[in-house]
C-alpha cells in the first residue's frame, strides 16, 4: 500500500513485513540519482510514545484561544523563514525544483500557516450558535476532533510538507499533529520538522502538539492507531485510495487530495490568442517539470486554428528536467508510451537522460478517442499533455461531460474584448458560458482565463473536488475552509455558566461572529453601533 507518494513507491496492496523494510529512507539527487545521506525509521516503540503524548496535548491545544494557538504559529513560522538558506539548499539537493521556485514556496507557506492562525483568530470557524427554544435554551458550536495524522506530497516540499497547510490548518484549528516525512525529500523532512517542533515548544505550546515519524511502517502504525482522529493525504490516487480503505476499518475520515486530468477548454473566440494560449500551456503543464497535482493535462481546442503546432513550437525550448524520484520517471515514459499508443501515434525515442530526468512530452489525440477507461484520460504525472481538436463546441462539451471529475479546469475566452459601438451591447461568449456551465458540477475550481497551476490561499479558494479527484468533495486542503476538516458540531442543552467553553455566550469575550436566535451577529468595535445581519 502506497501511502505517501503521488506515483506509488510500493504496489497497492504491499504486504512487505517491518522486517523486509529498510533501515532508513535514503536521500537521493534526482539529477544524479546519486543517494546523499540518509534518515533513520522510527521504531515502533517511539511511534507509540509520540502518539501517546498527542493524545495528551489534544485537551490542552482543544481547551487553548485561537490567540494562543497563533501565537505558537507564528513562532513556527518564523523559524522556518529565519533558517530558509539551509532548508531551502537541502530541498533543493533532493528535490531540484529550482532555487528560483523554493524561496518562495516556503515564504508563501510560513504566510498561509499565519493566514490559518488568523482565520482561527476571526472565530467564525468555531459556528457558535445559541438558541432560546420552548423546551430549553440549545448551545452549539464546533470543537476539534483530536490528533491528526498528515502525509505529505512529494512536489511540495514545503506548501505540503511537514510544515504545509495540512499541518498549519490542523494546529490553527486545536488539533495535534504527526506528520509523516515523505521518502522524496527524508532529509529536507527531519530538518524542517526540528525547526518547526522546537520553534512551537519554545513559544508555549504543549509536548506532543506535532511530531514527526520516518518510515512505511510508521506511516501505518499511525493510520491504524486509535487515537488518531483524522488522516491527511497529498498523493496518488492508488495511494489515496489504499489509505481510504484501510482507515475505513476503524471509521477514521481520511482527506485525500489525490488528483486527476485537469481539462483546458478554448473557446473559438479566443483565436485571436492562439500564441498566448499555447506558450501558457505550455509553461503551465512543464511547470515543475510537471510535477503539480492542478497541471492541465488535456487541452480541447477548436479545430483549424493551429493549436497543435503551436503548443509543439512553444515547447520546442523547453530543456528536459529531473522528476522526483526514480518510481515517478519510470512510470513517466510508460505513462507517456501507453498516451501515444492509445493515440495511434509512436513515442519519438530518446537518449537516456542523467538521474531522473525526462524530456518534456505532447500527445495529439482525436476528441471521439476521449471515452471512459481510455488511456487519454489517465493522470500522468511529469510533463506531458494531449491536444485534442474539437469540430462543434457541443461536442467539445460532449467530451467536458465524459471526463472523470477534476480539481481544477481552464476556460479561456476572447479577453478583455474590444467595446463595441455606443448602443452596442458585447457579443457575449456563450461557448465559454456553456463550458463552465459543464465543469462547475465536475471540478473543484474554474479558472477563466487563467491556468490552474497556482493555488492562492485565501478565504474563497477550493482545493478540492469531486470524486475520485479527492475522497471527499466537500472538503478544501488549500483556503480558510481547510480548518473545517478538523472539527466536529457539538450541542449542549440548558447549558448554564461553567457548564461550557466561556467563548459559547452572548457576552463573546472572543469577539467572534454569533448566531443568536437564528441571527448572525458580528463582532464590532467598541464605539460601534451592534450588527445584524438577516437569517
Amino acid at each position: 500500500m502506497s501511502l505517501a507518494e503521488r506515483e506509488d513507491e510500493r504496489p497497492a496492496a504491499s504486504t512487505a513485513s517491518p522486517s523486509a523494510s529498510p533501515a532508513a529512507d535514503p536521500s537521493y539527487d534526482p539529477a544524479t540519482g546519486e543517494i546523499r545521506g540518509s534518515v533513520a525509521h522510527t521504531p515502533p516503540a517511539r511511534v507509540d510514545a509520540l502518539l501517546e503524548a498527542a493524545a495528551l496535548a489534544a485537551p490542552v491545544l482543544a481547551a487553548s484561544s485561537p490567540a494562543e494557538r497563533s501565537a505558537w504559529i507564528d513562532a513556527a513560522s518564523a523559524a522556518v523563514l529565519e533558517h530558509a538558506d539551509e532548508l531551502v539548499q537541502i530541498a533543493e539537493e533532493e528535490t531540484r525544483l529550482g532555487l528560483p521556485r523554493l524561496p518562495g514556496e516556503l515564504e508563501r507557506a510560513a504566510t498561509q500557516a499565519r493566514f490559518y492562525a488568523g482565520v482561527a483568530v476571526e472565530g467564525s470557524y468555531l459556528d457558535v450558535r445559541l438558541d432560546d427554544a420552548p423546551a430549553g435554551s440549545l448551545a452549539r458550536w464546533n470543537v476539534p476532533l483530536g490528533p491528526v495524522a498528515v502525509f505529505g506530497a512529494s512536489n511540495f516540499p514545503f506548501g505540503f510538507g511537514v510544515f504545509g497547510h495540512d499541518v498549519a490548518s490542523a494546529l490553527a484549528a486545536g488539533c495535534p499533529v504527526v506528520v509523516k516525512a515523505h521518502l522524496a525529500h527524508p532529509r529536507l523532512s527531519a530538518a524542517l520538522a526540528e525547526v518547526v517542533g522546537t520553534a512551537l515548544r519554545a513559544a508555549g505550546a504543549p509536548e506532543g502538539a506535532y511530531a514527526l515519524v520516518v518510515g512505511f511502517d510508521a506511516g501505518l502504525q499511525i493510520v491504524d492507531d486509535p487515537r488518531i482522529a483524522v488522516v491527511c493525504f497529498t498523493g496518488s490516487q492508488a495511494g489515496g485510495l489504499a489509505l481510504v480503505e484501510r482507515a475505513a476499518r476503524r471509521g477514521v475520515p481520511v482527506f485525500a487530495e489525490m488528483g486527476t486530468v485537469n481539462p483546458v477548454f478554448v473557446s473559438p473566440a479566443a483565436e485571436a490568442r492562439r500564441d498566448e494560449i499555447a506558450a501558457g500551456f505550455v509553461g503551465s503543464y512543464t511547470l515543475g517539470a510537471g510535477q503539480f497535482c492542478t497541471k492541465p493535462g488535456l487541452l480541447l481546442a477548436p479545430a483549424g486554428q493551429g493549436y497543435p503546432d503551436a503548443i509543439r513550437s512553444a515547447l520546442d525550448g523547453v530543456a528536459p528536467a529531473p522528476l522526483l524520484t526514480a518510481a515517478i520517471a519510470a512510470r513517466f515514459g510508460e505513462t507517456v508510451a501507453g498516451l501515444h499508443a492509445a493515440a495511434g501515434s509512436s513515442a519519438p525515442v530518446a537518449d537516456p537522460l542523467a538521474g531522473f530526468s525526462v524530456a518534456p512530452a505532447l500527445v495529439t489525440a482525436q476528441i471521439g478517442d476521449l471515452t471512459e477507461g481510455s488511456p487519454l484520460l489517465e493522470e500522468c504525472f511529469g510533463p506531458v499533455a494531449v491536444v485534442a481538436e474539437y469540430e462543434s463546441v457541443d461536442e467539445a462539451l460532449a467530451a467536458l461531460a465524459r471526463l472523470q471529475p477534476s480539481l481544477a479546469a481552464s476556460v479561456f475566452t476572447s479577453a478583455d474584448p474590444e467595446p463595441g459601438e455606443p448602443g452596442e451591447p458585447d457579443e457575449p461568449d456563450t461557448a465559454a458560458a456553456s463550458a463552465v456551465r459543464t465543469l462547475i458540477p465536475r471540478v473543484g475550481r474554474v479558472a477563466v482565463d487563467a491556468w490552474p497551476t497556482g493555488v492562492i490561499g485565501t478565504w474563497a479558494q477550493q482545493h478540492g473536488g469531486p470524486w475520485p479527484a479527492t475522497s471527499r468533495p466537500e472538503a478544501t486542503s488549500v483556503g480558510a475552509g481547510a480548518l473545517d476538516r478538523f472539527l466536529r458540531p457539538v450541542t449542549v442543552q440548558n447549558a448554564r455558566a461553567g457548564l461550557i467553553p466561556a467563548f459559547v455566550s452572548r457576552e463573546n469575550p472572543w469577539s467572534i461572529p454569533l448566531r443568536i436566535d437564528g441571527r448572525l451577529h458580528l463582532p464590532r468595535p467598541a464605539s460601534a453601533p451592534e450588527t445584524e445581519t438577516t437569517p
